[in-house]
């Protein structure tokens, strides 16, 4: 049994055998994975955010998102406002632009390409980027890009395995509760201050009365023990009804002709320039 032309088929062309799935091509995801935002597919761009489980955005995609209560998927649950993310600070390659394969980002330590052939880590505390190899092998706690100091529950996977899930979700959880003892004892100091400061206002205004009252008090007690030269017998002496400017020795000749009883007033026909008298209206 044979086709036109005396040719012979072949059993896969007679027989339907059943095909074998597509497979992945595992460097086409990592770039994807590397060089996209994780909920718009656009390419990253600065600046760059990271997540508490190592996913990235764009700040700018995942801000619409936020506002847009609709646009995250289940699997973005966990990033419900700009507090779930970290802007991390990476370091350009300056060959990048170059050729189409190379990273636009680099291990500032090593120099590795950030490409996701090499596994990086971003530290929560401070948000640098750098080479999980740059991190075994320098083993410090401090920051290789800016010296900051930093924790074991800083460092995130960026763009880990499912086998990191677990710890990244753990150290998410450390996070959250730590921030939250952070944001209570803020709250008690700002309580505090203000109880105090309320305390001390009170204190002030009360001293402040005092204070008035006393200089009420030291007012009337100098005028009337004291008015420049004049002792307390003598300043007793005015407040009696039978008092005369007219008759006192001590007052002089210019401060009696200020009074309607001086003997210069009794001479005019016109109105006082001071007092006013209606005798001469």
């Amino acid at each position: 049994m044979g086709c036109d032309g005396g040719t012979i088929p072949r059993r896969d062309e007679l027989v339907r055998v059943k095909k074998k799935p597509e497979t992945k091509d595992k460097d086409a995801e990592l770039a994807f994975k590397w060089r996209c935002c994780s909920i718009t597919q656009e390419t990253l761009q600065q600046p760059i955010v990271v997540c508490h489980l190592g996913k990235l955005y764009n700040k700018v995609s995942l801000i619409e998102a936020l506002l847009d209560r609709g646009a995250l998927s289940e699997s973005f649950k966990h990033v419900k406002s700009l507090k779930d993310v970290r802007e991390l600070k990476l370091t350009e390659n300056p060959e990048a632009g170059k050729n189409d394969s190379s990273a636009a980002y680099i291990c500032p330590v090593l120099g590795l390409e950030m490409t996701g052939k090499f596994r990086f880590v971003a530290l929560w505390s401070c948000g640098c980027a750098f080479s999980e190899r740059a991190l075994k092998e320098i083993g410090t706690k401090t920051c290789h890009k800016c010296s900051a100091p930093f924790v074991e529950d800083d460092v995130i996977v960026i763009n880990g395995t499912e086998e990191d899930m677990p710890l990244m979700k753990e150290r998410m959880e450390k996070r959250k509760q730590a921030n939250k003892k952070k944001t209570k004892t803020v709250i008690k100091v700002e309580e505090s201050d203000v109880s105090s400061s309320c305390a001390s206002s009170s204190k002030v205004e009360e001293a402040g009365r005092k204070r008035k009252a006393n200089d009420v008090s030291h007012s009337k007690i100098a005028n009337v023990i004291s008015v420049g030269k004049v002792t307390k017998q003598e300043e007793l002496k005015k407040m009696k009804a039978d008092y005369s400017v007219a008759k006192d020795k001590q007052a002089t000749d210019v401060y009696k002709s200020l009074f309607t009883s001086h003997k210069s007033e009794k001479e005019q026909n016109r109105a006082h320039w001071v007092t006013y008298n209606p005798f001469y209206n």
